[in-house]
């Protein structure tokens, strides 16, 4: 007959004692025998409530997916021959997205005789890296890949993501038949 290492319902060490003893202790006290390290010498079981011990690890597991940011790769496109306002918008949202902890994929895409200028493609991808300095840094240099460039940012190391921020002011239902 084996024995076991056996903890008691209150924590307290019991001792070694036959797996049938504290099985038997267990019934006695209405919980079940919990075998908590197996592949020690001798295993080391704990009276327990089992239900409760699985709700305990359920909820705790909950709790951490409740804090955990689930990171996305979102993506920013440029031409060549960007306006000025339009590149400021482009940057803004890139510098939300890397703010809130999210990857970025930047991608410049030549069209016609653009293509012929690959030159002011980098040029633009290398001032995008500038402007982010801040915020992000480059994963993944710009590459030229067909008639597109696309490189790949991520936010600053030690940067904390800041959460997406709600309507301060909560809904309100609007009055029935109206």
């Amino acid at each position: 007959m084996p024995s076991i290492r056996c903890i008691g319902s209150d924590g307290s060490q019991i001792g070694v004692i036959s797996t049938r003893d504290a099985m038997a202790m267990a019934e006695r006290e209405g919980f079940d025998l919990v075998e908590i390290a197996p592949h020690a010498q001798p295993p080391v079981c704990r009276i327990m409530d089992y239900g409760k011990y699985k709700y305990d690890l359920d909820k705790k597991e909950r709790q951490a997916k409740k804090h955990h940011v689930a990171t996305k790769v979102k993506e920013v496109q440029f031409h060549p021959n960007v306006g000025d306002h339009d590149y400021q918008t482009k940057l803004r949202h890139l510098h939300e997205f890397l703010e809130e902890g999210h990857r970025v994929k930047v991608g410049l895409f030549f069209r016609g005789r653009e293509h012929a200028h690959k030159e002011l493609g980098f040029e633009l991808m290398n001032r995008v890296i500038k402007d982010c300095e801040g915020v992000g840094v480059a994963e993944q240099a710009p590459k030229f890949l067909g008639r597109n460039i696309f490189m790949l940012l991520t936010p600053k190391p030690g940067a904390k993501p800041r959460q997406k921020q709600q309507d301060s002011q909560p809904s309100e239902p609007s009055p029935a038949g109206g």
